[in-house]
């Protein structure tokens, strides 16, 4: 099972690109820290690439800005590469499944409005519930 959950804070602002065939991808970067400190009582943060596609990455490019500290559940993907000085590479890439957002509600100074939650049903908006007394009705 390649599973992972991250939570941490945007490096930069979200890159929203399509591939050649129109399906839209986001690529951001998450500060994530380290749960103790070095030996010189600092602590640690990792650093992770991140890339969410179609739906949820016009969502995470709509409402996520750099500073917004998310929470990103996904898959783990290792990449090889050769760089210019032709030594190889290896690069982790997280591809997210889910991002919610948990910063504040204008946290970056915007109006807009941030869903909880960019899986699933995205694009729609649940009904409010209204309540409703069906006490009267009951027939034993």
């Amino acid at each position: 099972m390649n599973k992972v959950f991250l939570i941490g804070n945007l490096t930069r602002d979200p890159e929203l690109t399509e591939t050649a065939s129109g399906v839209s991808i986001c690529r951001f970067a998450i500060a994530v820290n380290r749960n103790y400190s070095g030996s010189d009582g600092e602590r640690k943060t990792d650093f992770f690439n991140v890339t969410s596609w179609r739906g949820l990455g016009e969502t995470v490019s709509r409402y996520a800005k750099k500073g917004n500290k998310v929470a990103v559940s996904g898959s783990i993907e290792l990449r090889n590469y050769e760089d210019g000085q032709g030594v190889k590479r290896t690069a982790v890439d997280i591809i997210a499944q889910d991002v919610e957002f948990l910063s504040p509600r204008g946290f970056d100074g915007s109006e807009q409005e941030a869903p909880a939650s960019s899986s699933g049903n995205r694009g729609t908006r649940k009904p409010a519930l209204q309540s409703f007394d069906d006490d009267s009705d009951i027939p034993f």
